[in-house]
Formats: structure tokens, sequence, C-alpha cells
């Protein structure tokens, strides 16, 4: 296995597009729960962590975003670890307030999950890539966008509400 693709930790000039992705592609964020849990831990992330997002999208099963990290933060890479920790706990308890037992029993026998993990809902890497160009980032913006249309969630952008 090859290792995955790194952000440079202290590089605060780099702004990056990122997918985040649950282990096995499970669609978990299929209510407004989940999703208000995403946007709120990006929001403290914003406030409290340095976080400067540009663009974003969630879908069931992944994230995408554009974003970058402040002067005053350790990092995009910290921000994306302590984002993806915090909402792997809060993830865990909405899935037994749901009853969803199955996606917790995948989510702590999986094949995919750190050895040292006991539960893990994001696979490790975030396939980050540098934003070098205005085409490169309207690309990736129209990508974003359009992403839930492609999925079949909406017919038309604006009308996905994350």
């Amino acid at each position: 296995m090859s290792p995955s693709p790194r952000m440079q930790c202290n590089d605060t000039d780099n702004i990056y597009f990122l997918t985040l992705t649950v282990i096995g592609w499970i669609n978990i964020f299929t209510s407004c729960d989940y999703f208000d849990l995403l946007k709120n831990a990006l929001n403290y992330c914003i406030k409290n962590k340095g976080l400067i997002l540009y663009e974003y999208v969630f879908m069931t099963n992944h994230i995408h975003l554009i974003a970058g990290a402040s002067e005053k933060s350790h990092g995009l890479d910290a921000i994306i670890r302590d984002f993806k920790s915090f909402t792997t706990h809060e993830i865990k308890k909405l899935l037994k307030n749901d009853n969803r037992k199955y996606i917790i029993k995948f989510l702590t026998e999986s094949d995919n999950i750190k050895k040292k993990n006991e539960f893990q809902v994001w696979q490790r890497e975030n396939y980050p890539e540098e934003i070098y160009s205005d085409r490169f980032t309207g690309s990736k913006i129209e990508y974003i966008w359009n992403n839930p249309v492609k999925k079949g969630y909406v017919k038309n952008p604006e009308d996905w509400l994350y």
C-alpha cells in the first residue's frame, strides 16, 4: 500500500480540494441530524481553529471541501484531523440513537479501520489536491456544485441544501 498524499503541515498559504470519505462508502449522512452535525463542526473549525472554507458539499457518504488554514492555525492537516475525530464520536452517538447497528458493526469490524481504533468513520486519506490555478479552481467548484445533481439528489445545484 502506498502512503496517502499529505498536505504540508505548516504551509498556511496553500488551498486544497479535499475529499473526506466514509469507510466503505457507506451512506451514513441520511438525515438532517447528520448534515447539521457536519455543518456545525465545520463552523466550529472556522471560528476556533482557523479553517478557511471556500466551498463544500455534503453527500451521503463523503464531503468535498475547498479549504485552507489561517496563519493562526496549526495547519489544515491538524484542523481536518480534529474535525474527523470530533465528528467520529458524534456520528457514533447518532448511529446508536438511530439504532443503526449494522453500520456500527461495520465501522467497528471493517478491515479498513486502523488497528488502534475500535471505531472509525472516515477513511485515512483526504486526497488533497493543491489549488494551483483559476481554471483548476473553477473545475473543482463546478464539480462540488454538480455532485448532488450527478447523484440524482436534485435537478439543480442550488436546490441541494448541503
